[in-house]
């Protein structure tokens, strides 16, 4: 997988984060969104941005959701409402602004294949022996993307530019 040391996505694109120095590059606690309010804001965005001085928004939550369903449903609500809100989000801002989701626990739960950039999230108990398949269903594998952000020499999370 590529490495992106840039702070490009800090400003635009979408990231899955879980170290909370990005995490505080980027935001205050009161600026991070739960997951709710961001499912709910994209009809319509907010004109401005509440972190990063309004190139950013963060969101936290979503590993919570996906730790609640069994895999199947959270396959199904990862691939349509989560992916419709990112296409959202990057159409209502043409993909100039960053959507960054925290995720603290990222580190330990993504698994990314050395072989083919395949990217999957391992699931939590009683489900822990399976994995949903986060690139396929969020970026449909491109393997231009994502990219592992680097801070500090050590990996933060991941970097997608846009999705489609």
């Amino acid at each position: 997988m590529r490495q992106h040391r840039d702070t490009v996505w800090q400003r635009q694109g979408i990231s899955w984060i879980w170290s909370p120095d990005a995490l505080s590059c980027i935001a205050t606690a009161s600026e991070v969104w739960s997951l709710r309010q961001f499912l709910r804001a994209g009809r319509p965005w907010p004109d401005e941005l509440p972190s990063n001085g309004g190139n950013t928004l963060v969101v936290a939550g979503l590993d919570g959701c996906l730790d609640l369903l069994n895999p199947e449903d959270a396959e199904t609500w990862l691939g349509s409402e989560i992916k419709e809100s990112i296409l959202s989000f990057q159409d209502a801002f043409s993909g100039e602004l960053a959507l960054v989701f925290w995720l603290p626990e990222g580190k330990r739960r993504f698994h990314i294949n050395p072989a083919t950039d395949a990217v999957t999230w391992r699931c939590a108990a009683p489900h822990s022996a399976e994995s949903l398949e986060f690139g396929r269903l969020l970026w449909s594998e491109a393997h231009e993307y994502p990219q592992e952000i680097l801070l500090a020499g050590a990996a933060v999370g991941l970097f997608h530019r846009r999705i489609s």
